[in-house]
């Protein structure tokens, strides 16, 4: 089987017509940072989910493809590129799952890192008909503790010590909250083996600060009980411009060597700096607002945000009952991302008092365009990373 490499270059491949010749050829460190490589081995196509969770590397680039390492042997085949950075979608139900809506539970895929935002009722078996293995979480973000939104947390961690994930989780969840942490955390027994770092939360504000591969940021929300969204912010860095390099004859290990040191001196006798070689790269953002009413959190959280998942539990013509219980409608879901300059929006956490969830497609669209009103088990990519615009900025809340 083929499996999947995390390459460490800093600017955006080829094309994937051009990836195989571009592997071949070795020239491994003009990959962009995260880019996932899938490889097919001689014996057959890997299945790429199962590729990264296995967490294996690309070794050596090969005559008629590229070598991969396997449990077993290392074998010849072919490579291409996959989605780094994708959200799957595990629940989207409110209050009360449906026939055909888990309660909720979102996994962002993020490189190497997968953060399991709000798994409700039922999450673990989500998990395994999405196809993502237990390993693939990392961190866990709980924004609050209604049922819908962890009671899925003791069957997550149960999950992790039965597959012998040997990497530590970290999770994170509002501090008031800490008695219910503590009783799903404990709920029932089992051969608990996995590193759980609890992380409560007790301010708004950046609650790790990376910077690599990201920062984690959070902003207190307007819900019935102390509810924190969350916001995931990648860090700027710089791209490199294969054209300047090959005019410039800076070509592999040396591409690599510009990118520490900030300067080589070429065959030529010049020094080269990372500046002249390179252009500004803006990070990616991720929002997470749910379970709010409109409050000034949820426009700071989806700020320039190439993503938003955003709770919209209600229709506007229900909105005397979100105000009520502390929701959103679709339409101010769509007014948040419109107004923070989102890229795109992602709906979610819908009542059963809806089985048609057309409404809500109709609704936020007349408002912001680019939106996707999920259904169990979507995978939506994020968004192409920005182009770099002159004076534009990285947009961080600390």
């Amino acid at each position: 089987m083929g499996l999947v490499g995390v390459l460490a270059g800093v600017a955006p491949g080829p094309s994937l017509t051009e990836e195989v010749p571009a592997l071949v050829e070795g020239h491994l460190d003009l990959l962009q940072a995260g880019v996932l490589v899938g490889a097919e081995a001689l014996g057959g196509p890997a299945r790429g989910e199962e590729a990264l969770l296995l967490g294996h590397e690309l070794v050596d680039p090969a005559e008629h493809g590229v070598v991969v390492h396997t449990a077993d042997a290392t074998q010849t085949g072919h490579a291409w590129v996959m989605p780094a950075r994708e959200l799957v979608v595990l629940g989207t139900a409110s209050q009360a799952p449906t026939r055909h809506r888990n309660h909720n539970g979102y996994l962002l895929r993020w490189d190497a890192e997968g953060i399991l935002f709000d798994p409700g009722e039922g999450t673990q078996r989500q998990l395994l008909l999405a196809g993502v293995a237990s390993s693939a979480v990392t961190r866990i973000c709980l924004t609050h503790f209604h049922g819908d939104h962890c009671l899925g947390l003791p069957g997550i961690l149960q999950r992790l010590s039965l597959d012998h994930v040997a990497h530590p989780v970290d999770v994170w969840y509002p501090a008031a909250g800490q008695e219910f942490y503590d009783r799903l955390r404990r709920c029932a027994l089992y051969n608990d083996t996995v590193d759980v770092r609890p992380h409560p939360v007790h301010r708004e504000g950046v609650v790790d600060p990376g910077p690599e591969p990201f920062a984690l940021v959070a902003a207190r929300l307007d819900h019935r009980t102390e509810t924190f969204g969350w916001r995931v912010v990648e860090p700027g860095g710089r791209r490199m411009l294969p054209a300047l390099l090959d005019a410039a004859g800076i070509s592999g290990p040396d591409i690599g060597r510009l990118q520490r040191e900030g300067s080589v001196v070429t065959d030529s006798g010049r020094r080269v700096t990372l500046g002249e070689m390179s252009e500004p790269r803006l990070g990616q953002v991720f929002a997470f607002v749910m379970d709010t009413r409109l409050c000034d959190a949820a426009f700071a959280l989806a700020d320039g945000a190439d993503l938003v998942v955003c709770e919209s539990t209600f229709l506007d013509r229900d909105a005397d009952l979100a105000a009520a219980y502390g929701h959103l409608t679709a339409a101010q879901a769509a007014r948040v991302a419109k107004e923070a300059g989102a890229r795109k929006l992602v709906l979610t956490h819908f009542s059963q008092r809806y089985p048609d969830d057309a409404g809500f497609a109709d609704e936020a669209a007349a408002i912001f365009p680019d939106v996707v009103v999920a259904r169990d088990l979507d995978r939506v990519p994020v968004p192409p990373r920005r182009e770099h615009s002159g004076g534009a900025e990285q947009r961080a809340h600390g």
